[in-house]
């Protein structure tokens, strides 16, 4: 970092643990107002321990490390105001939840529910005003000629130029496009009718940095055929302090996810498909423990029943157990209410010939090895209430692709189907709220994958919302 960028920033840590203490003191005085009738004057004049001023620094100084992790001090000229507020809303719902633990270790009484609530609130939207705030004074100061950054671009393909046009129209960005870099080729693009020029070709780049004003060089070449251009630029960049840019997408990976990781010391970028991320996988994790185990409470009565029926009615095990294809073709062991005689699965290759539906997988609407009791247990979807132990358990996850047996994966003869397998298996997805058996297999695949590029915990929700009524009606139960 420059020491010209490094005052700003470090005025932004200042400013935004003055706005924590601030929302923290707001806090506080509603709930003391709240509770003890204190007139504003008397709050002021309260006196503090030594001891909680020490506790109040030591939080503040987590709350600036939380920041930190967040993201909250690293360039947003090019990030947008969503990822901005998604970032500081991680922030304070993190140092939130430290706030708890600083009143389980220290018996603060002042850490109440209430006042969480409060200080969660507020700290978010003064800091969410806050940074829009200066989101927008920058974006003026920007447009107007102040804070630029002056940027070449290596390559003319036609991203390369797309984004071009990009930087150039938004000029709240701040970015003054000098020109590519680039030697002639056969298909070198007309740059006559735009204001685009080439500055140089590769061998004069070393002059052009040399003489000139550059920020920021964005490469934009191909990977294989140009990687001795983009080392030797890389090089020159290191040299002279300037800031470089990859486009990510550089082998072609629409829907991959990309991060910067560090191990040992080395900077690597690793892809991935579905949600990587710590915060949210956490949350969906303890959702997932926090209902699954609140559901089997709540439906203990009903699974009960289901057993005593399945005995009552049928020779053979409560439960049926086997084999199904997890995240990332782990192998684990699901569990649910056994609706078939107990051989089955023996049974299974007498009637392949009777398969109803496309794909590797095997359905058929009556399936003569459903017992009696099985059909309702498949129709009001009860044989699937075990599968919360495989959520506790880890295996699963409430919401999710459904998990397959080994011999229906065995089938699959498109690798773009395997994607849905980077993810944890679940026991409702899009497929269970849109059709289920109604639909085809490749349709089926899709609804997956459409569910791992929009993940999101809201959308989890909605789906669970989504799939109590689907179970009621009873849509596509076979």
């Amino acid at each position: 970092m420059h020491d010209k960028q490094r005052l700003p920033i470090n005025l932004l840590r200042l400013f935004d643990l003055t706005l924590v203490a601030f929302a923290f003191g707001v806090s506080t005085a509603l709930i003391v107002y709240k509770e003890q009738q204190a007139s504003f004057e008397k709050f002021l004049s309260m006196r503090t321990k030594v001891s909680n001023f020490g506790i109040f620094v030591l939080a503040l100084f987590i709350c600036h490390l939380v920041f930190q992790v967040c993201g909250l001090y690293r360039s947003m000229r090019l990030s947008s105001r969503q990822v901005e507020m998604i970032d500081i809303l991680k922030a304070t719902t993190i140092y939130t939840a430290c706030f708890v633990i600083f009143g389980w270790l220290f018996s603060i009484r002042m850490v109440t529910i209430p006042f969480l609530a409060i200080f969660w609130a507020l700290s978010t939207l003064i800091l969410g005003v806050a940074r829009m705030t200066i989101r927008f004074v920058a974006a003026r100061l920007r447009s107007r000629g102040k804070d630029l950054r002056y940027m070449l671009i290596l390559g003319t393909n036609p991203r390369a130029v797309e984004f071009a046009h990009r930087i150039s129209t938004r000029l709240d960005l701040g970015y003054r496009f000098l020109g590519f870099v680039d030697d002639d080729w056969p298909g070198f693009p007309d740059l006559s009718e735009g204001s685009f020029k080439v500055v140089s070709d590769y061998s004069g780049l070393a002059q052009y940095l040399r003489h000139n004003v550059v920020d920021e060089v964005a490469v934009y070449l191909p990977f294989g055929s140009f990687y001795r251009h983009s080392s030797e630029v890389a090089s020159l960049c290191q040299q002279h302090g300037v800031t470089m840019r990859f486009n990510s997408d550089i082998f072609g990976l629409k829907s991959a996810r990309w991060r910067a990781e560090e191990f040992d010391g080395d900077q690597y970028i690793a892809t991935c498909t579905g949600a990587r991320e710590l915060w949210p996988c956490t949350v969906k994790r303890t959702f997932d423990i926090a209902i699954s185990a609140c559901a089997l409470l709540f439906v203990s009565p009903i699974m009960l029943l289901a057993a005593i029926g399945i005995k009552l009615t049928s020779p053979g095990p409560i439960l049926f157990s086997q084999e199904r294809i997890g995240l990332n073709k782990r192998r684990f062991k699901i569990l649910k209410f056994r609706t078939m005689v107990p051989n089955a699965e023996n049974l299974m290759a007498v009637l392949e010939k009777h398969n109803e539906v496309t794909g590797p997988v095997f359905k058929i609407a009556n399936d003569p090895r459903i017992t009696p009791i099985g059909k309702f247990l498949r129709r009001s979807s009860i044989d699937e209430l075990p599968q919360l132990l495989n959520v506790l358990k880890g295996d699963m996850s409430l919401v999710g692709p459904r998990p397959l047996p080994v011999r229906d994966y065995e089938g699959f003869n498109e690798d773009w189907q395997r994607r849905r397998f980077s993810v944890k298996p679940g026991i409702t997805c899009l497929w269970q709220v849109n059709g289920r058996n109604g639909i085809s297999f490749e349709q089926w695949m899709l609804l997956d994958l459409k569910y791992m590029d929009e993940w999101s915990l809201w959308l989890d929700l909605k789906i669970l919302a989504k799939t109590v009524p689907a179970v009621f009606r009873g849509v596509g139960a076979a």
